[in-house]
């Protein structure tokens, strides 16, 4: 379940230009921050050299500015279409960002912003989703960004996502998930025939207030008992699974929700990898991602 943060490695490597209000702009100094401001105006960010606290750090990720910040002391950031789409819709990569960046990279060239705050080891429970609603308001009122955004949720990823949809069904487009945790039963706790992580499975019983694992097992709030719930609310769910996952097992999680909505009216499409693992994650031609994604945001309004 480890999957390496690699949306942060790049973030240690050489700073990033601050962006201060007030400060002098002659020179080349002067002239780069000129064309960033340029550049934010025509993506409809230029509000960003106007953070509270006044200050931004700019950096690059592959080839889009990304633009760093903090919101309630959690590290967040914004990446920065060259052309941001009318209404400026959004993905939002609730852990693992940078992680097989493919549909993420598809869906900035058709001007969706990408987004990230660091919610990390609180497994979509209560404390992450009130973290999540800061950043959601942050952004949406500062950057001017959708108030709709499409959840995106890798692996343990999809606590956050499909428990934010429960929490706020009329703060998401759309759910893509891939490969993921849909039940604290299967993972971490390893109640199931997955393989569990004792570590991760002790902080997750802290965070949801489980006194043992037998309350655990009696809890019905995780995202596989939601079906009925994401249904009424008509929030259309695509996920892509590998059906050998022997850590996220298919069965466990994606598996068992499309089976409960089928029985509730739910719109989940389930793509099911032969043969593969937990990893690698998404498709190498993310092209099925991306048109689920633009069906229900740019091209469903």
């Amino acid at each position: 379940m480890g999957v390496s943060r690699e949306g942060w490695r790049d973030r240690k490597q050489g700073g990033g230009e601050r962006l201060r209000r007030g400060e002098g702009a002659g020179g080349w100094v002067g002239m780069k921050r000129a064309a960033m401001l340029s550049y934010l105006m025509m993506s409809g960010l230029a509000l960003m050299a106007d953070e509270p606290g006044g200050v931004v750090k700019r950096s690059e990720w592959n080839g889009y500015a990304r633009l760093e910040f903090e919101v309630g002391g959690r590290a967040a950031f914004v990446v920065v279409p060259k052309v941001a789409a009318d209404g400026k819709p959004w993905i939002w990569r609730t852990e693992f960002f940078g992680h097989e960046p493919q549909a993420d990279l598809a869906l900035l060239e058709k001007g969706f912003h990408a987004a990230y705050v660091d919610v990390q080891n609180l497994y979509g429970g209560p404390t992450a989703i009130a973290a999540m609603e800061g950043f959601h308001g942050h952004v949406v009122k500062a950057y001017g960004l959708s108030a709709k955004p499409v959840l995106e949720g890798f692996s343990r990823g999809g606590l956050f996502a499909v428990n934010w949809a429960v929490a706020h069904p009329d703060r998401v487009s759309c759910l893509y998930l891939d490969a993921p945790v849909l039940d604290v039963k299967s993972w971490p706790a390893g109640f199931g025939k997955g393989k569990g992580s004792p570590g991760d499975w002790e902080r997750c019983k802290q965070v949801y207030g489980f006194a043992d694992d037998g309350a655990a097992k009696a809890f019905k709030g995780n995202p596989v008992d939601q079906a009925a719930v994401l249904a009424k609310a008509k929030v259309a769910i695509l996920s892509v699974c590998g059906d050998a996952d022997d850590v996220v097992p298919l069965a466990e999680n994606s598996g068992l929700l499309k089976e409960r909505g089928a029985a509730v009216g739910l719109e989940m499409e389930l793509i099911s990898k032969a043969g593969v693992g937990h990893h690698p994650h998404s498709l190498k031609d993310p092209e099925p991602i991306v048109r689920f994604v633009l069906k229900h945001t740019v091209e469903g309004r």
